[in-house]
């Protein structure tokens, strides 16, 4: 709330001492009951292509089968919300945050692609979420032109961020807006969570960024003294504080969020292998005990939530209900064999009775709107990032007994003397490069990297964006661990048992800013000694057992991937998931530390390998 807005107010209270009727006192100054249907996404990140999952469904023959379908892409989600905006019904379709990064799709056109795919929507709001500044504020500026571009104009909105008077930022964007509906106004307030969004993520120091639930009330405040008593809060603060936030608040009766990727929706999901954190929607109540209704949609276009909201004539909710309606496509497979005839229709028919899941054929106009962009991505996979001034050499474990073949580029690599005493040069410079992509985004002393999400040797020569998202292959983010100095030696333990006891060799530890010894012939607890930290300096100094430090590592991991036990018990207070693609982070280090040469062995995680006899 700027000064201006604060000042607004508090004229708007002195005129409504003289004229209550006027400020809309009471909720009786000529409203009416209504019903609303509200279409909404969150955080899609950039990922407009469909992508595919594994379904837990029945055959023709009643067998259980793990299937394979299309899920998602924004041409579904213009699909899908073009279907549910049924005529004769209310409907608003908002976008609660995290539109861009964590695709090539942004990498290649810094948000055009995503603004043009979402005016094919045309949204009548969008919040601003923390990952809008990944690239300073400019790069909102940016995007917020290309969202503007076309004939939609979605409004873009925030009531907790202040930036400085006159800049370009201040100019595009408001805390609120009001729509009217069958003659009923609505106000739309947008939030975007403080700490994250300042802390790491990169705005200008300029910009402001304001307690949400002050902000919030305030914006309420001012719209019920303009008469309007039906108001959405688009929270990109995440599930937790969304449920935190209601109670705080007095006039909210609904809250769109986004931030924490939260799939909610009915036990039933279970079925089919998904995992819904809750309900949908969760219901709440205000801080005067008024009925609050709270929503999200999942991430990365896979999911079109559709809540149904009814309004009494005082503007309070008594009743709201709803579906996720996860998008999906019309073909399926088991393993790679597409399913017969027979067993197609079987899918279908449960997918189709479940009401959870759209079968949804791609919009035309959107799927050739993205094509240009489609196209620009597939050639960026062949542009040059930067170059390696030597090979690269993979290997997962030290040592002469385990993973001693590993590379493809043979015995140059696999017998190299200084990849057999400390591991692999490229395990060594991602772990490297996610060290300095959380310190740029929030701060990090110790990353750690399991060698098995590391994928191919990097020769020397030229590095492709392609090659880039062939080393680093899946669909993880890193995440942002707090642990203490003992826990992060009790992590490198279990990484260095999964390779004795465990999963296998792809569970080696590989750490930025921090070393270690590792004797495999000791018992668990004892195998891993002598760790050191890098300081800001470049000094290294003993780990505190009883210190803490900010870990990154990958969602895998993080969730206890590859027997990672103790960073799966690390609570959620102490967690934070970072949204940033872990192929991008390393597409960054490429592109700004070019020529990549092999790590000092001072510099890498493993100091000494002690192997069995």
């Amino acid at each position: 709330m700027t000064l201006l807005q604060s000042s607004r107010t508090v004229l708007a209270l002195s005129v409504c001492a003289l004229t209550l009727t006027a400020c809309g006192g009471g909720g009786d100054g000529g409203s009416r009951a209504m019903d609303l249907t509200i279409l909404h996404i969150n955080d899609h990140h950039s990922h407009l292509d469909a992508e595919t999952t594994a379904l837990t469904l029945k055959d023709a023959a009643g067998a259980s089968r793990s299937v394979t379908v299309e899920l998602g892409g924004f041409p579904r989600v213009t699909a899908a919300m073009a279907a549910l905006a049924t005529p004769g019904r209310n409907v608003l379709k908002l976008h609660a945050g995290d539109a861009i990064t964590g695709d090539l799709y942004y990498t290649q056109s810094e948000g055009q692609a995503d603004a043009t795919l979402m005016n094919t929507v045309c949204f009548d709001a969008f919040t601003i979420g923390n990952h809008e500044f990944d690239g300073a504020d400019a790069g909102l500026v940016k995007f917020i032109d290309y969202l503007h571009a076309g004939t939609c104009k979605t409004p873009v909105l925030s009531a907790n961020i202040e930036p400085a008077a006159g800049t370009a930022l201040a100019s595009r964007m408001s805390a609120y807006r009001i729509i009217e509906k069958d003659g009923e106004k609505i106000g739309v307030v947008g939030l975007t969570v403080k700490d994250k969004t300042q802390f790491a993520s990169r705005p200008d120091a300029s910009t402001r960024f304001l307690d949400e639930a002050t902000s919030a009330q305030m914006v309420i405040d001012e719209l019920k003294l303009r008469g309007v008593n039906k108001i959405i809060l688009m929270s990109h603060l995440g599930y937790a504080a969304d449920k935190a936030i209601a109670p705080k608040l007095s006039g909210v009766d609904v809250i769109i969020g986004g931030d924490s990727h939260t799939l909610l929706g009915p036990d039933s999901m279970k079925n089919y292998g998904l995992t819904p954190s809750g309900a949908y929607p969760t219901q709440a109540v205000d801080k005067d005990g008024r009925k609050v209704c709270i929503a999200q949609a999942w991430q990365y276009s896979y999911v079109v939530g559709a809540l149904d909201v009814k309004f009494d004539a005082s503007g309070n909710v008594t009743a709201c209900s709803g579906k996720p309606q996860v998008l999906v496509g019309d073909s399926y497979k088991v393993g790679s064999t597409a399913a017969s005839t027979a067993d197609a229709a079987a899918y279908r028919s449960q997918l189709d009775a479940s009401g959870l899941f759209l079968t949804t054929t791609p919009d035309a106009a959107a799927t050739a709107a993205l094509a240009p962009f489609k196209a620009a991505k597939d050639a960026l996979g062949l542009q040059v990032a930067g170059t390696a001034s030597e090979n690269l050499c993979l290997r997962r474990v030290p040592g002469s007994k385990r993973d001693t073949s590993r590379s493809s580029l043979g015995d140059v690599c696999n017998l190299d003397a200084t990849v057999v005493a400390q591991g692999g040069d490229i395990q060594q410079l991602v772990a490297e490069a996610f060290l300095e992509q959380g310190q740029r985004f929030g701060g990090a002393d110790i990353s750690l990297q399991n060698a098995g999400g590391v994928r191919v040797d990097v020769p020397a020569g030229n590095i492709t964006v392609g090659k880039v998202y062939t080393l680093l292959p899946f669909k993880n983010t890193l995440y942002r661990l707090v642990m203490t100095g003992a826990q992060v030696k009790s992590a490198l333990e279990d990484g260095v048992d999964s390779v004795i006891n465990g999963t296998g060799t792809g569970a080696y530890p590989y750490t930025g800013g921090l070393r270690f010894s590792v004797d495999m012939n000791q018992a668990k607890g004892s195998r891993v000694s002598n760790l050191e930290l890098r300081d800001s300096t470049g000094t290294w100094k003993p780990l505190d057992p009883t210190a803490s430090y900010k870990v990154i590592t990958n969602n895998f991991t993080a969730d206890g991937g590859d027997k990672y036990d103790t960073l799966k018990a690390i609570p959620a207070a102490q967690r934070e998931d970072t949204f940033l693609d872990y192929a991008d982070s390393f597409l960054q280090y490429v592109r700004s530390k070019s020529p990549l040469a092999k790590p000092t062995s001072a510099n890498r995680s493993t100091r000494q390998y002690i192997e069995t006899p």
